[in-house]
């Protein structure tokens, strides 16, 4: 093989290499940005921050509630409204066994755990998934699925 062919190899393989890493830096900051999303929201949604909601989902959003009902982001946002009323303490919410996997550059999945602490109840266990959008520079909760979780069950004999 002559030197020009070799050096054209040993070129086009350092750029494969570059792109490799590129996407990886890519990927990795996507995987932190929707982490970091997910832990925003689980605050704000303990204080039923509407700005939060609003940022959270997508306007097109179809949600699975545990109970079986399916809506969208409006019926979450007029539940809100509903709750500012209220004297009630809400739950503190927080995220475990948090799973993101990328599907492609503007689509992502998230698994996780969302335990809830109920002031003055037992602890509630829900498995939840989403799937995340990009829309512009920032992602978006698209579709949304809550279960409660069979855990359920042996957190309510145990207190918080």
């Amino acid at each position: 093989m002559n030197r020009h062919k070799l050096t054209t190899l040993v070129l086009l393989a350092c750029m494969q290499f570059a792109g490799a890493s590129v996407a990886l830096a890519t990927g990795e900051n996507d995987r932190q940005q929707l982490h970091g999303l997910l832990d925003e929201f689980m605050i704000g949604a303990s204080s039923n921050d509407r700005a939060t909601h609003e940022r959270f989902w997508a306007d097109d959003l179809i949600y699975t509630s545990s109970s079986g009902e399916r809506f969208g982001k409006q019926h979450i946002l007029d539940g809100l409204a509903d709750s500012e009323h209220s004297a009630e303490a809400s739950a503190e919410y927080r995220a475990t066994e948090v799973d993101i996997r990328l599907l492609g550059p503007d689509v992502a999945v998230i698994t996780f755990v969302l335990v809830a602490d109920l002031p003055g109840q037992h602890r509630q266990h829900y498995l939840n998934s989403g799937v995340f959008t990009r829309h512009g520079d920032s992602w978006r909760a698209s579709v949304w699925q809550a279960t409660q979780s069979s855990e359920q069950a042996d957190s309510a004999a145990q207190p918080n």
